[in-house]
């Protein structure tokens, strides 16, 4: 008998190569999503890729009747993937109120839900910035969580402290915090991808779709900041990766091999590279030249960020294993494949 596992928004980016990963290791899934940054179709490249297809529900997380509804549908889910939030670090300054409704009450409406429906575990699609700017570098899981650089940072700390407190209050739930840094690429079959509704608020999206004309010029935001080039440094990770220590996470859960009711681990490469280094690296690795320009800074970002994984590479037994190289080449053949089919 397969495992159930219910992933929530999982047609979007990350979601969708996780459902892939977790059908290759033979789990059943059910994916919900309400397609507010993703599309349907995302379900049949699912079924392309791992040669199965996932069970979809159009449903909004912050439907509580609803969601009730699919735990009483689909009885015997045993954990869950959530993924389903805003996530723009832009938009959440200019619209707090609408991420702090989606992101808090989506999560607390599942732990409600859990107990109800006898659902043991969670794994949490949290991020690196809860450490806001870190006071060391590359930063450990014991670093400190710093006051928030945005609305949409301060919802990743808020969902990992309801997580912490229902689960010290009793409630029969363990959970694992999974705080990735930024994840970009494409599945190598060029079948899932990223692709946000209207104009993309991630670097790589709105990169390609410079690359390949359909942005006049991609903006880097500030070239003064205290780096060796003067622009932001990120932890780049490759999705596929990505995907993968998910379904790590899922099977410690299942085995009920954790250490702790909670658990947090940093799932990046180790690596910092910064955007202009980045773009460096895509003209080397795709061949094409990109049209840039340094404009002011952004509201909410931070200076420079970069994981430690040493502690999901050992207890996990996770590494990120793709170069840096071959994640922007599945980007690039990601915004190739769009054009073929005609999507701009």
């Amino acid at each position: 008998m397969k495992e159930r596992i219910l992933v929530t928004g999982g047609t979007g980016y990350i979601g969708s190569h996780t459902v892939v990963e977790l059908q290759n290791s033979g789990y059943e899934v059910i994916i919900i999503d309400n397609l507010s940054n993703s599309n349907a179709d995302v379900v049949d490249n699912i079924e392309k890729v791992s040669g199965i297809r996932p069970v979809f529900e159009k449903i909004d997380c912050l439907d509580f009747e609803g969601l009730n509804g699919i735990f009483t549908k689909y009885p015997g889910i045993q954990a869950i993937i959530h993924f389903a939030a805003s996530k723009a670090v832009g938009e959440s300054v200019e619209k707090p109120l609408m991420y702090y409704r989606n992101n808090l009450v989506s999560l607390i409406n599942l732990l409600e839900l859990m107990p109800k429906h006898q659902v043991g575990g969670i794994v949490f699609s949290s991020s690196c910035t809860v450490y806001g700017q870190p006071d060391e570098l590359p930063v450990t899981e014991n670093a400190p969580i710093k006051k928030a650089e945005s609305p949409y940072g301060n919802t990743k700390q808020i969902n990992e402290e309801i997580i912490h407190d229902t689960v010290a209050s009793g409630a029969p739930i363990s959970a694992i915090l999974l705080r990735y840094f930024n994840p970009i690429g494409a599945h190598p079959t060029a079948l899932l991808g990223e692709l946000p509704n209207g104009v993309p608020q991630n670097l790589i999206p709105y990169l390609t779709q410079t690359a390949i004309g359909i942005r006049e010029k991609l903006s880097v935001f500030g070239d003064d900041y205290d780096t060796p080039d003067g622009s932001c440094i990120r932890d780049f990770i490759n999705v596929v990766d990505l995907a993968k220590a998910h379904v790590i996470a899922i099977q410690r859960i299942l085995e009920n091999k954790q250490k702790a009711k909670v658990e947090m681990f940093n799932i990046g490469t180790g690596r910092g590279l910064s955007v202009l280094e980045l773009i460096e690296n895509f003209e080397k690795a795709t061949g094409v030249k990109l049209n840039y320009q340094i404009v002011g800074r952004r509201a909410g970002d931070i200076e420079k960020v970069w994981a430690n994984p040493d502690y999901a590479n050992n207890e996990l037994g996770w590494k990120a294993v793709e170069t840096i190289e071959d994640t922007l080449r599945s980007a690039w053949n990601w915004q190739l494949k769009l054009r073929e089919k005609g999507i701009q």
